[in-house]
């Protein structure tokens, strides 16, 4: 039987693969994109969209109890493209380009490097191999996988413009069933066991066990079990390259933070054309790719990322509220999208990054942890400037927190502004408080050391035209000496 998964001409499917596509969730709206769509062009053109004006994680699995610490999610199920209206169908999924399936296979087909910690060797593996095994372990363990997807900074990547977006980590999504604690531990087994399959040759896999790939390769594990039921777990090491993040999801309430970081695509056309089509793919030969926005609309996600606006729904519903992430989003030169909403959307997020951060030391490691995992390698300015675009946001729309609540943690914010200034990421974790010898002025009085590369010219006049006597050299001497000179 053959089957119309490409947007040119069609491929016969073996028994396995025809089941494995129709069995997907996304099948029903596959074929209704492939019914409506130009036989010679994707259902969506990016330009014309483009023109138009319109966390560190915690290991979790060893509990016997199988209690998690996210206790704050209401029950709601993932939504699955066959449930979906007419009218939601339309605005939420689009068949993705040939532009765009090119670079999908260049993400999925690119090997990764994942080091290990020791003496264990460097896992080169290719994500489409890595989805492959992962979900024949799954199917073989009884655990059902509807479908699989890539998401986060790589969709994004994938579906922007002719200018690519960078992304940090590689996020893929496995919808599967977590109705129990065994099927917890079938997901953990399904992937540690699958990475035994990736070891170099000459490699003894004989006395290896899945606890000591555990301790070598995953950097992260995450198990939700109250509200929503999701898993994730993390390899790689952020010290030595980008991560791979595996995300099991039975059910979600909250799948995105803006409409920038909302893209899923679908991967099992994708991957089924890869199995049964022995031959490369070209512009009158590629696979017809879903791709979706949680969002809600995909045109007016794909105008936010084209254009470097900043949007969101019901940012109260973020845990955390976004507020690291939306900051993060303006020092990379995006602009709200709607600034009218911006200070009630600030006041929210504030408010949530509180309530779900409410003591010193739990906002002092979640901000640690974040710059940790974000700004590794970046430029000390960059970080500077992240952290003074913070406080600014904290300062000016906080309103749940008592007024020394509050001046902790603009005091915590301006003690890591200290620890950047005075050495790199490496030290961002041991403050030094010490007086700056130059200052720069912010709003709302406060001073902050200046880095040369971000103190304008003009300012760094104001501040020696102020004080006449301090030092040019920074040595913090009376006068200007004919030491100093």
């Amino acid at each position: 039987m053959s089957f119309n998964i490409m947007q040119k001409g069609a491929i016969e499917l073996n028994a396995e693969a025809l089941s494995r596509l129709r069995n997907s969730s996304f099948s029903v709206m596959a074929s209704k994109h492939l019914e409506v769509a130009a036989p010679y062009e994707p259902a969506f053109d990016l330009e014309s969209v483009a023109d138009s004006d319109s966390d560190s994680g915690v290991d979790l699995f060893a509990d016997d109890d199988g209690k998690s610490s996210f206790s704050d999610r209401s029950k709601t199920h993932s939504v699955s493209p066959s449930r979906l209206t007419e009218v939601e169908s339309e605005t939420r999924f689009a068949v993705l380009s040939y532009e765009q399936v090119k670079r999908l296979n260049d993400v999925l087909t690119e090997p990764m490097a994942v080091y290990g910690r020791g003496n264990f060797p460097i896992l080169d593996i290719k994500l489409c191999d890595l989805i492959r095994v992962v979900r024949s372990k799954l199917e073989a363990d009884s655990v059902t996988v509807r479908d699989v997807r890539l998401n986060g900074g790589a969709a994004s990547h994938v579906l922007a413009s002719e200018t690519a977006l960078p992304y940090n980590d590689t996020d893929l999504i496995f919808n599967v069933e977590l109705s129990s604690g065994r099927a917890y531990d079938r997901v953990k087994f399904a992937t540690l066991s699958a990475l035994l399959d990736f070891l170099p040759e000459g490699v003894s896999k004989n006395r290896m066990s899945t606890c000591s790939i555990k301790e070598a390769y995953v950097s992260k594990m995450i198990k939700v079990t109250e509200g929503d039921r999701w898993s994730l777990i993390s390899l790689g090491s952020k010290s030595q390259g980008k991560n791979v993040e595996l995300k099991f999801v039975d059910t979600m309430k909250r799948q995105f933070e803006f409409s920038v970081d909302s893209f899923q695509i679908v991967l099992d056309s994708f991957l089924v054309f890869q199995e049964c089509a022995h031959m490369p793919i070209s512009e009158s030969f590629y696979p017809t790719v879903i791709g979706d926005s949680v969002y809600g609309d995909i045109r007016e996600a794909l105008l936010h990322l084209h254009k470097r606006l900043i949007a969101t729904r019901a940012p109260e519903e973020i845990r955390g509220g976004g507020l690291l992430k939306y900051c993060n989003l303006l020092v990379q030169d995006y602009r709200p999208a709607s600034p009218k909403e911006l200070k009630q959307m600030e006041r929210y997020m504030c408010s949530r990054f509180f309530i779900d951060f409410s003591d010193i030391m739990q906002q002092k490691n979640k901000l640690e942890t974040y710059l940790w995992n974000h700004f590794r390698g970046s430029d000390p300015a960059l970080v500077y400037d992240y952290l003074m675009i913070l406080y600014t946001v904290v300062d000016e729309s906080t309103v749940c927190l008592m007024g020394h609540e509050r001046r902790q943690t603009l005091s915590l914010i301006e003690e890591l502004g200290y620890s950047i200034y005075y050495g790199d990421l490496n030290r961002v974790f041991v403050p030094q408080p010490c007086v700056p010898p130059q200052a720069y002025y912010y709003p709302q009085s406060y001073y902050y050391p200046a880095i040369p590369s971000l103190a304008p010219a003009k300012a760094q006049k104001e501040v020696e035209s102020q004080d006449p006597t301090s030092c040019s050299c920074q040595c913090h001497n009376s006068c200007k000496t004919q030491q100093c000179s």
